[in-house]
Parts: C-alpha cells; sequence; structure tokens
C-alpha cells in the first residue's frame, strides 16, 4: 500500500473517531445543560470525511435523530466521500486491485483463448 493510501487512511480513520466523540460529547452537554458544539462544527467535520462516525454516533448516542437534516448532510457527506475515494484509487489503477486498462484486456483475452 502507498503512502498516500495510507494517509488517506489514517485521516480517514481519525475524523470518524473526532466527530464520533464530538456527536457523543454534544449528547452529554445536552443532558447535563451544559455549553454545546454548534452544529455547524458537527457539519464541517462530516464533509471533511467524518460521516460515518457521526451517522454511527447518531444511532448509538440516539443524538440529533430526530433533525432531518443531519441524515442528509451525513449521507450525501457520505456519497460524496465515496465518490473521492472512487476517484483516489482509479487514478492509482487499484480500483479494485485490477490491473490498469490496457493490461486488464489482454489478461481477459488470455483466459478466455
Amino acid at each position: 500500500m502507498s503512502l498516500p493510501t495510507k494517509l488517506l487512511l489514517i485521516y480517514t480513520f481519525l475524523l470518524n473517531i473526532i466527530l464520533f466523540f464530538a456527536m457523543g460529547y454534544d449528547k452529554y452537554c445536552a443532558k447535563k445543560q451544559k455549553w454545546r458544539l454548534p452544529e455547524a462544527y458537527l457539519f464541517i467535520l462530516a464533509l471533511l470525511g467524518g460521516s460515518i462516525g457521526g451517522l454511527i454516533a447518531m444511532k448509538v448516542f440516539h443524538h440529533k435523530t430526530k433533525k432531518w437534516y443531519f441524515y442528509i448532510i451525513f449521507v450525501l457527506a457520505f456519497c460524496f466521500q465515496v465518490a473521492l475515494w472512487i476517484l483516489f484509487f482509479w487514478k492509482l489503477k487499484m480500483w479494485f486491485l485490477l490491473p490498469d486498462a490496457t493490461n486488464f484486456h489482454a489478461i481477459i483475452y488470455a483466459k478466455i483463448c
């Protein structure tokens, strides 16, 4: 695995963990009537790559589940992130660990004949 791929995986993992715990902390503050995190902060973390952590936190902590726009933003952010991952791996010619397109046709033809 290349260094950019490792860095991207670590970045995504850390951002999802951060958003997960941020949502948990916000839920804790809501129960204790303390100062809460701004919703924009949670949205920004989701759009930067933490959408899965936010969706999981919504289910685990039962937090922000009545606000429909959290679902929409988190799901749209997730779809955008998946598209970026596909583009990233496509550019690296690692999409599903297939060889590049020129060799792929030769391999298929060799297996058929």
